[in-house]
Parts: structure tokens; C-alpha cells; sequence
């Protein structure tokens, strides 16, 4: 009779999981986008990138440059505008190379802060078996220093020590990726100083002509053009008021200038007016707001009479061409001729008069070009125009300009030739009016900005600097000593030897002991062999004096 034994089989292995593909994918994408070299490229296409900024104008620079691009190129505007040419540093493209940028150098140096950390406090390794085939090497003779006192020798050098067994391990340098981290976390804070700035600053450009009637305060309506940060309003503007008083421009004998300084009256928050000054180099520092001085003009005084025996004065920059401060501008004047009885006002009876403004004429014509950018002989070219200026229609249009389409459809017509007029000169025109070239006032162009990132930008900028130089001028190395057994064979010199030079291991006749030395630079270090003789004829020195 069998016995027929029921064989139960074993259960079957579980089929191996299969990776996730969309967690491997954000894993490496991740690896990717950490890596230095990652944000090496994103480094350079974030300078690449800023090119157009710096070709193309801008609008939140000068928004006048911008229409004047447009209209010189009427068929390549609309393509870049739509790219955000005119606006690179707000583009989306922009910001997202910036954004991928500040995310890759904060996954890849976190990492290597954590090894770094590790590093230091980790102790310098254990000797190799042989010390010989390091690229320094050096076996010393004679009484052998005890290991207490070879550490003491390095200690003083600034060298992290540590002694096992007789044996004397050193290492230093560790301050050269120190100051490369510094380097890369410095430059996440100019980023970072960078982002803030644009976020809760703001900008306005502003010309200002001297006068307690062209005085101006802090608000937008006051600004020729504006830049706000997304995360500031108008009402987050600071109250001030700035009146330029007076302008003292100084030039050399060439025309060039030499010396700009603005003297202005400034009331803050309804305080009291106190009067201050600033010029090119040396902005006026305001509670929340600093304001440059870019540049300075001529504004002509110019009194117009009509022939109802009504006068207005205008004040007119006229916006300088070139270097000698030649000025172009328009002085316009659409409340004239009003009738008195009824008080219409007739748009066809408008005036303007534009003209070119020489600080110092030439003697002879043709009168288009200043020749020194003091007013040493003033005058001013004039071309009358009358009729309908085009301003009651609503569209908006420069004012340093004539809107040439009511001249071209006849709208607005020239009166009489142009005429050249000297300071208290006037000219009568042919239904009788008058009008006076009174004199000139000075203006200046100014920027008035807010940047709450710039200390920030400024205090990371020195501190990458000096973790530049750490990183450049740091030298990783290592040092090893070591005691062995015997004294040197005959024909071995038991002098400092480098590799090349020295035995292939310390031959010995007897069982005196020999000091044994290994050096090796971590990095690409040219005077590591100096170094290293100096190491071992310091602690030889040790020796003979102990």
C-alpha cells in the first residue's frame, strides 16, 4: 500500500511594480533642472534675452521712443509688440527664464551646502598605504617628532588636523567651496533683490522748468510717463512737492559739460519747504523716493497778443537735439482770439509757433544749429502757424510737436516766413497780433524712483564678490605623516624629495624609525610643491629643536 503525499506549491512571487512613469519623469526633470549646468544655460539665455531690451526702446523707459519706433516701422511694431519687445523685462518669456533660473540655483546649491556642511565637519581622511605615490612626497631622517608636535606645527598653519595611531592626517582649503557657495547664494539674492525691486518699486519721469508755477507733487497725473510695480498702487506714492528754484550748468571751453547742480525747494508730507540741492552724481534722498537728475534745457518765454489786444504767456521746453543743448519744441496758444462779446471762441483763429532755440547763435545763417550750449548770444527761430491745432478732438499727441496731419490736410497753415528774434524782440504778424520772445527759463529732466530691492541688490553684489575671490584664490589640499621603521639604505638621500625623486619606499638597514611625508592637492594648484618642501622643512625644524 502507498502513500501518495499531496506536494502544495509554494505561492508564486509577486510581479515587480512597475515604476511610476510620471513620477520618474518629474524626478528627472527635477535632477535636470537643478544641475549647474542647467543653470549655467539658463544664466546665459537670461543674458541673451536682455539683448532686445537694451536694443529696442522701452515703454517703461521712454514711451516716446517707443512711438517713434512705430512710426518709422509700421509693419515690424505690431510682430514685436505682440513678443513683448518693448517690454522684455515684464515679458512672460522673460520671467519664466528668470523664475526657472532662481528654482535651478536653489536645487542645486541646497545639496551641495548639505555635502559641504558634512565635509566640514567630517575629519580629514586616513593616511594611504603608499605615501610614495602621491604627487608629493618626503621621507625624513633623524630623531622623529612626536605626532603632538607635527599637529602643532600644522595647527599654526590654519590646517584641520587630526592624529590616529601615530599617524598625523591634515587637509585645508575647504574655505575655496565655501566661497563658492557664497558666490551662488550672493547671486540668488541679486536675483532675489532684483524681483522685489520690480514688484514694489516705481519710476516717473518728469520735466521740470524752474518757477513756483511749474512746481509739481508726487502724483501720476504729474508724470510724463510712470512705472508701477503689480504690487503698488498710486495711492502708495509718497507726498512730496519739488520746485526747482535754480540751475547753475558749467562748460568747459570744448562745450562739454563739467559741472550740473540743481537747487530746489522740497515740501514733504505738508511739512515745511527746505530748500536742497543734487546733481548728477548725487541724488535728492527722499522718504521713499529718490529723484535723479538726467539732464537740462531752455524753456523760451513767449508772450502772444492777439488782435483783440488779449495776451497769454507761455513757457515752452523746447527738447534739446544735441550736445550744444539746441532746442526743438512748440509753443502753442488754442484760447486766442475769443470774441468778447459773446465769448465763443473761434478754433480756426488758433496760434502756434514753432521754432528752433539757440543758446549761443552762429553769427551767420543758416541759424539751425547752436554753438555752444551756454547762452552766450540767445535766439530763437520762430514759424507762425494759425488755424485749427487739432487739440479739441480728444486724441492724444505730443506737445513738444505740431500734429503735422492737421498741417497736411490744410487744417493748419503757416503765417508769413520764419523770423529770427532776439530776447525782448517782438514780431507783428499780419492781422495785427504781436507776439514777444520775453526770454528763457532753465529746465531740467528728472527721474523719480523708488527701488526697494537695490540695498539688497547692492549688500549681495560685494558678498558675491568676496565669495568669488575665496573661491579663486582657495586651494584644496591634503598632508599625511607618517612613522616607519628602519633608517635609510645606502646611496637614499633622506632629504625632502618629490615623487620623482624619491625612493619607491623607505629602504632601511636597521630598526630606527624614519618619518614619512605625502601631500596631494585636491585642485588644480601650481604651488603645492612649494608648499609642501615648506611644510616638511618646518616640521624638520620641529625636530632638531625638540
Amino acid at each position: 500500500m502507498s502513500v501518495v503525499e499531496d506536494r502544495v506549491a509554494p505561492p508564486a512571487a509577486p510581479p515587480p511594480r512597475r515604476p511610476n512613469r510620471v513620477l520618474a519623469l518629474l524626478r528627472n526633470s527635477w535632477r535636470q533642472l537643478t544641475s549647474m549646468r542647467t543653470a549655467l544655460v539658463l544664466l546665459f539665455l537670461l543674458a541673451v534675452a536682455a539683448i532686445p531690451g537694451s536694443i529696442l526702446p522701452q515703454r517703461d523707459v521712454n514711451i516716446e521712443n517707443v512711438e517713434a519706433y512705430r512710426r518709422a516701422n509700421p509693419d515690424l511694431y505690431p510682430i514685436l509688440d505682440r513678443l513683448g519687445g518693448f517690454d522684455v523685462f515684464a515679458s512672460p518669456w522673460f520671467s519664466a527664464i528668470y523664475v526657472l533660473l532662481f528654482v535651478s540655483l536653489v536645487g542645486c546649491i541646497v545639496p551641495r551646502l548639505r555635502d559641504h556642511v558634512r565635509a566640514l565637519r567630517t575629519a580629514p581622511p586616513a593616511a594611504p598605504r603608499r605615501l610614495d605615490r602621491l604627487p608629493q612626497h618626503a621621507i625624513l631622517a633623524g630623531p622623529t617628532a612626536d605626532p603632538a608636535e607635527i599637529a602643532a606645527v600644522l595647527r599654526k598653519r590654519r590646517w584641520r588636523v587630526v592624529v590616529r595611531d601615530g599617524e598625523v592626517s591634515a587637509e585645508k582649503g575647504h574655505l575655496k567651496e565655501t566661497g563658492n557657495l557664497i558666490f551662488h547664494f550672493a547671486l540668488i539674492g541679486v536675483l532675489f533683490g532684483v524681483a522685489f525691486g520690480s514688484w514694489y518699486g516705481w519710476h516717473g519721469n518728469r520735466l521740470l522748468v524752474a518757477g513756483p508755477d511749474t512746481a509739481f507733487c508726487n502724483n501720476l497725473q504729474q508724470y510724463a510717463e510712470t512705472g508701477l510695480g503689480p504690487r503698488v498702487d498710486a495711492a502708495d506714492l509718497p507726498p512730496f512737492c519739488l520746485e526747482l528754484t535754480d540751475f547753475d550748468a558749467r562748460f568747459r571751453d570744448t562745450g562739454q559739460p563739467s559741472y550740473f547742480q540743481a537747487s530746489a525747494k522740497v515740501d514733504e508730507a505738508g511739512g515745511a519747504a527746505r530748500d536742497v540741492e543734487f546733481s548728477v552724481n548725487s541724488p535728492l534722498r527722499l522718504d521713499g523716493a529718490n529723484v535723479y537728475l538726467l539732464g537740462h534745457g531752455y524753456a523760451p518765454v513767449i508772450r502772444y497778443t492777439d488782435r483783440l489786444g488779449r495776451a497769454q504767456t507761455s513757457v515752452a521746453p523746447f527738447l534739446t537735439t544735441d550736445g550744444n543743448l539746441t532746442g526743438e519744441g512748440v509753443a502753442a496758444f488754442p484760447d486766442v482770439n475769443i470774441d468778447p462779446a459773446t465769448g465763443d471762441r473761434d478754433p480756426n483763429q488758433q496760434m502756434a509757433f514753432e521754432g528752433i532755440y539757440l543758446p549761443t547763435a552762429p553769427d551767420a545763417p543758416p541759424y539751425v544749429r547752436s554753438v555752444f550750449p551756454a547762452e552766450e548770444s540767445p535766439a530763437l527761430m520762430l514759424i507762425a502757424y494759425r488755424g485749427n491745432l487739432g487739440l479739441d478732438a480728444g486724441i492724444p499727441s505730443l506737445v513738444y510737436v505740431l500734429d503735422q496731419r492737421q498741417v497736411q490736410a490744410g487744417k493748419l497753415n503757416q503765417v508769413g516766413e520764419a523770423k529770427l528774434m532776439r530776447p525782448g524782440e517782438s514780431w507783428t504778424l499780419d492781422d495785427g497780433s504781436t507776439v514777444e520772445f520775453v526770454g528763457t527759463r532753465e529746465f531740467i529732466t528728472l527721474s523719480v524712483r523708488y527701488d526697494p530691492g537695490e540695498r539688497i541688490v547692492l549688500i549681495s553684489s560685494i558678498v558675491m564678490l568676496a565669495g568669488l575671490m575665496l573661491s579663486i584664490f582657495g586651494k584644496r589640499r591634503r598632508i599625511w605623516f607618517r612613522t616607519v621603521s628602519g633608517t635609510p639604505a645606502a646611496g637614499a638621500e633622506p632629504a625632502r624629495k618629490t615623487r620623482s625623486e624619491a625612493p619607491a619606499a623607505a629602504s632601511t638597514t636597521d630598526g630606527s624609525s624614519l618619518l614619512e611625508a605625502g601631500g596631494l592637492p585636491r585642485t588644480d594648484y601650481s604651488g603645492f610643491a612649494d608648499e609642501f618642501k615648506q611644510l616638511v622643512a618646518a616640521v624638520e625644524r620641529s625636530e632638531r629643536n625638540s
